[in-house]
This record gives structure tokens, C-alpha cells and sequence, in this order.
């Protein structure tokens, strides 16, 4: 199968926004694996003052894992599906939280360079045509020593990883795409994440667009080995400013 990109996929994701947050919900740990994440930015003092990015927020998921984990941050999150952005932008939100609809690749013209202070990316880099552009994209968005978490379906690289995800995309994410009509959708699901990186791989991706202190957090339960996050920041600035 030939993976969904651009307009295509962001069509694709349009057409499943009506579905998609009853689907997830049915997702053990979906949610609570989000909010490890988020939590795992190590946004000081609730995120006060901090200016976070939820790059591809989706129907909203990461931002709500990203409010629990800092309240008092303002959050922008972006994603390039209008229908998901919709089903976001309908929830109820605190002050200090908004959204645009922007695809990741147009972002460098319509953000200010060096103005977030961490940006979170759930469930993104495997679908962009050219991740290593985006990490730049990220990288010159973020302050010295501004924080990233990728939240990502990523395998570990083990043989078994490989078979128990592929078990759990016959057994229950297929014929969950075909009960919502959007079974070319969760075809891409399943294909984008077998042809992406490894969790090894995907963070030498990171060392390689000049993001230091790289680590890889395993999540737990049926993730384990599937997804992880990768927590990482830029170089600090002149006068060692983390």
C-alpha cells in the first residue's frame, strides 16, 4: 500500500474525525499514555509562564494530556486536518489555550522562530512525507534549551514487536476502521507504522537535527515495545540559558 500524505491523508483524516475520539477511547491506556508523556516534558512549576506547541493535536487528546500535565502553560496546538481541528475546537478549553489549522510543513512562515519554550508531537512524525524537515522546523521554533517530547508509535526493533503489532491490527485496529468506514485510514496505520523508524532509529533521527540530551521511555501495558516517547532539547544559548 501506498502510505497517505499531504491532502490526501488530511482528507482521510476529515472523513474518520467523527469517529475517532469514541475510537480511541476504546484504546486501553490511550489517554493515561498521552498524559505520561506530556508529563515527561518536566514542564517546571505547572508550565507557568512556558509557551507549548501541540504539534498535531488531533481532536484535542494531547492537548488535554498536556493541560494535565502543565494547567498553567498557554498551548497552541496546530494540525492539518480541518475535520479534527473541528471536533478540538468544540471541546470546552481554559483561557490560554488555542488552535490553528496548519499543516506542519507551512508552520515555519507563520510562527515566530525561537518562540515556544517546549512543543509536544503525538502520534505525527510517521506521517509526514519528510520528518527530518520537520524536527528542523521544530528545533528553530523551540528556545535555547527549549524541551520535545515525540509521543509515536515506534517499534523496538524486536521481531516480536513487530508480530504483536501487526496481531493487534487484524485482531482489533482493521476491523475498527471498517465499522467507521474508514478502513483505508487504518490501513495507514497500520503500514505507516511498520515502515517508519525503529525507536533507535528515530532517535539517532533526533541527534542528527542537533537535539542533545536524547532519551527513549518506554510506555507500558499492551505500547510496551510498540510506542514510546522521546524526550530530547536544544542546545542551550549563549550564557548556558536550559
Amino acid at each position: 500500500m501506498t502510505l497517505l500524505r499531504g491532502d490526501a491523508l488530511s482528507e482521510a483524516f476529515d472523513h474518520g474525525s467523527a469517529a475517532y475520539d469514541r475510537l480511541v477511547a476504546a484504546s486501553p491506556g490511550y489517554h493515561a499514555h498521552l498524559r505520561r508523556s506530556a508529563r515527561r516534558l518536566g514542564l517546571p512549576e505547572g508550565g507557568r509562564g512556558l509557551r507549548v506547541l501541540d504539534l498535531g493535536c488531533g481532536t484535542g487528546a494531547s492537548t488535554a494530556a498536556l493541560l494535565a500535565a502543565a494547567p498553567l502553560a498557554r498551548i497552541t496546538g496546530v494540525d492539518a486536518s480541518a475535520g479534527m481541528l473541528a471536533r478540538a475546537t468544540a471541546k470546552s478549553w481554559p483561557q490560554g489555550v488555542d488552535f490553528a489549522h496548519h499543516p506542519v510543513e507551512e508552520l515555519a512562515g507563520r510562527l515566530e522562530a525561537g518562540s515556544f519554550d517546549a512543543v509536544f508531537a503525538g502520534y505525527l512524525f510517521r506521517n509526514l512525507a519528510d520528518p527530518d524537515q520537520a524536527l528542523d522546523l521544530v528545533r528553530g521554533l523551540l528556545v535555547p534549551g527549549g524541551r520535545l517530547a515525540v509521543h509515536e508509535y515506534t517499534l523496538g526493533g524486536s521481531p516480536a514487536h513487530l508480530a504483536a503489532w501487526r496481531t493487534i491490527c487484524s485482531l482489533i485496529i482493521q476491523p475498527a476502521g471498517r465499522l467507521a468506514g474508514d478502513a483505508g485510514l487504518y490501513r495507514h496505520l497500520r503500514d505507516s507504522v511498520t515502515r517508519f523508524d525503529t525507536a533507535p532509529a528515530f532517535a539517532r533521527r533526533l541527534r542528527r537535527a542537533g537535539f542533545t540530551d536524547v532519551r527513549v521511555l518506554p510506555l507500558p501495558g499492551w505500547q510496551t515495545g510498540i510506542t514510546h516517547t522521546f524526550v530530547a532539547r536544544t542546545a542551550a544559548g549563549p550564557g548556558g540559558r536550559a
